[in-house]
């Protein structure tokens, strides 16, 4: 009986063991980023449907309950998905959540940047050595609009961008030891290996685009500035200004007009959009249209194979009719 009392008493004494979160994340290039650092250990969820938008998607309640329940939100931030926004905002502290687009070293840019032709060089300055020195915290990442997705401020496409993929990576690990100390070096070497990763990506992906470099493209949305920027490409004109709004007719007019002075080469519809003023747009300028592009890679497959497939996929369809 003693033994059995001071067994219990040592027992009450332990310090409780952390498990390993469950996690939640709202689009795929997030999914797959953390379904990377949290490797064996275990498999977050992924809130976005398969084609689904991700700037006016609606949970089901099953997955409401699912962000309630969870052990940590990981999510690009409500400049992306307000819908995701409201959710949290609703939890208060109970419970932990890291809004990506916040974390520091991540480098951001304004919509306009996106839409005037990006010189690698001179405005982004990484020449693929991924040596970003930006610290934009939360504040400066609030500035775009919650509310319909309205293309000013900062753009929240930034995991177009592989260095930003990288300091993600290490923010996660960072969150995730924090909920889970037990397993922290495991989550610090899984965010180094994927870091590894990236970089070879990011050489395959530079290698890719190559020859479509200089070459104008049309894309049916503002949302490829940080794969523009980074991988030295030109973005001639975005069809539509924003998700859920069709341009006017002066804007249409306008983007003709431009369009027909800088022969660009390609335009690339969404597949999740309407083509039909894409394919107005490139009928009348004489543009080539080239395979469809998504920004989140809607239609892949889940899991940690997600991020490459989405960049390498962007790469090769613009290639395919950029390239020359």
């Amino acid at each position: 009986m003693r033994y059995i009392i001071s067994l219990l008493l040592t027992s009450a004494a332990l310090p409780a063991l952390a498990e390993v979160p469950r996690v939640v994340t709202d689009i795929p290039p997030v999914h797959a980023l953390v379904a990377q650092v949290m490797g064996d250990l275990g498999a977050p969820e992924l809130l976005l449907d398969r084609g689904a938008s991700e700037h006016d998607f609606q949970l089901r309640p099953s997955q409401a309950a699912s962000v309630a329940d969870a052990g940590l939100i990981v999510w690009v931030g409500p400049e992306l998905t307000p819908w995701l926004d409201r959710v949290v905002d609703g939890l208060g502290d109970g419970v932990p959540s890291l809004a990506l687009l916040g974390a520091p070293g991540t480098y951001l840019q304004d919509y306009a940047e996106a839409g005037e032709g990006h010189d690698h060089e001179d405005e982004h300055a990484h020449e693929h050595e991924h040596e970003h020195e930006h610290d934009h915290g939360a504040e400066e990442a609030k500035e775009a609009g919650h509310e319909g997705h309205d293309h000013s401020g900062a753009d929240p496409h930034a995991w177009l961008d592989p260095a930003n993929a990288k300091v993600w990576l290490d923010a996660i690990a960072t969150e995730l030891t924090k909920l889970d100390p037990a397993n922290g070096a495991t989550y610090a070497a899984n965010a180094a290996a994927a870091s590894t990763a990236v970089d070879a990506l990011d050489a395959e992906v530079a290698a890719i685009l190559a020859p479509a470099q200089d070459r104008p493209i049309v894309v049916f949305h503002d949302a490829f500035g940080y794969f523009a920027g980074h991988y030295g490409l030109t973005i001639a004109a975005a069809i539509s200004p924003g998700d859920a709004t069709s341009p006017g007719a002066a804007q249409l007019r306008e983007i003709q007009e431009r369009l027909s002075g800088t022969a660009a080469v390609c335009a690339f519809p969404e597949p999740t959009h309407d083509p039909a003023l894409l394919l107005q747009m490139a009928e009348a300028t004489g543009t080539q249209v080239g395979g469809a592009i998504d920004p989140v890679g809607s239609l892949l497959d889940p899991g940690p194979g997600a991020y490459a497939a989405l960049m390498t996929g962007l790469a090769r369809t613009i290639a395919e009719c950029a390239g020359g």
